[in-house]
């Protein structure tokens, strides 16, 4: 069974991979080289999916200075289109909708064939950000232009640990349609958990099939990436600072950590019999830093039944 069927089913234990399009600056030349190099690493991997993030400034997410300027990136969905159409896998496309006119969005999804293509459509970082599609309408937009496209959202456990709400937030998200979702970078292992608990007994309570739970990881090679993900909102627990920060090789140790919390977070949601699915991301331009990511996909799918 391929991952969308599986998606609609309520299945899980499948492997994703997530990447970002090449900056938009990029030589078309090297945005085909990137595009042939990065399917040939990966398609040993045996993976179920791919995921192509689309970026947005974000810069109302944080007031403080960004630790990495914003380069904008190519359109994922043109990436898709034009360079990796040969890609054996359903791909996840995100869609930052605030980026968006309400007359864009409908001609794309309308494109879009649901055999193939799964989308994530994300909302803006904060409130008080100035959109041109607010989420809610782009789920209304997804469900007239073409509602066969499966539909993912976005849930972020460290916001469950500050407002205690996120799976209440999930619940009225698949009201709307979606059937998975996909988390930030899970650094908390016990955000994680307390998480898919609440998840789990809220949708027990209300006699509500929970949808496959898709927890991304990644490795983190320096301490400047280390306080990125702190900008994007990211929780990194004191202990994993500290063994980063020592750490003789700070990108070797990050990969056993995300192996370690992967591994507990799987068995966690194999005893609630909470579907899941594993994303491993990789968003930097270094190579060590992809070559571990590849290498972490790798381990973890040796880990998820039927691989």
């Amino acid at each position: 069974m391929d991952l969308i069927r599986r998606i609609e089913a309520g299945q899980g234990e499948f492997l994703l991979f997530a990447l970002t399009p090449p900056r938009l600056a990029t030589d078309p030349a090297q945005v085909r080289e990137i595009a042939d190099v990065t399917a040939a690493r990966l398609r040993p991997l045996g993976l179920d999916g791919l995921i192509l993030y689309d970026i947005a400034d974000e810069a109302e997410r944080n007031p403080a200075e960004r630790p990495f300027p914003f380069m904008p990136t190519l359109d994922p969905a043109d990436y898709l289109a034009d360079h990796l159409s040969t890609w054996p896998t359903p791909v996840i496309v995100y869609r930052a909708v605030g980026k968006y006119t309400p007359d864009e969005l409908p001609a794309w999804l309308t494109a879009q064939d649901p055999a193939r293509v799964m989308t994530v459509l994300v909302g803006a970082a904060s409130s008080t950000a100035a959109t041109r599609t607010s989420l809610a309408d782009a789920q209304a937009l997804r469900l007239e232009a073409n509602a066969a496209l499966t539909l993912g959202g976005v849930a972020i456990p460290e916001r469950h640990s500050r407002r205690e709400d996120e799976h209440l937030r999930l619940l009225a998200k698949q009201d709307a349609g979606c059937r998975f979702f996909v988390t930030q970078v899970v650094y908390d292992l016990n955000a994680a958990k307390n998480f898919v608990s609440d998840y789990h007994y809220e949708c027990q309570s209300r006699g509500v099939s929970p949808v496959p739970l898709v927890f991304t990881f990644s490795v983190c090679g320096s301490m400047k990436t280390l306080a990125f993900l702190r900008w994007l909102g990211v929780d990194v627990p004191r202990w994993i600072e500290n063994d980063l920060r020592h750490a003789t090789d700070p990108l070797e140790a990050s990969y056993h950590q995300a192996l370690t919390t992967a591994t507990e977070l799987i068995e966690f949601c194999r005893t609630l019999g909470v579907p899941f699915g594993i994303n491993v991301e990789s968003v930097s331009i270094r190579r060590v830093e992809i070559e571990a990511s590849v290498r972490l996909a790798g381990a973890i799918r040796g880990q998820l039944r039927g691989s």
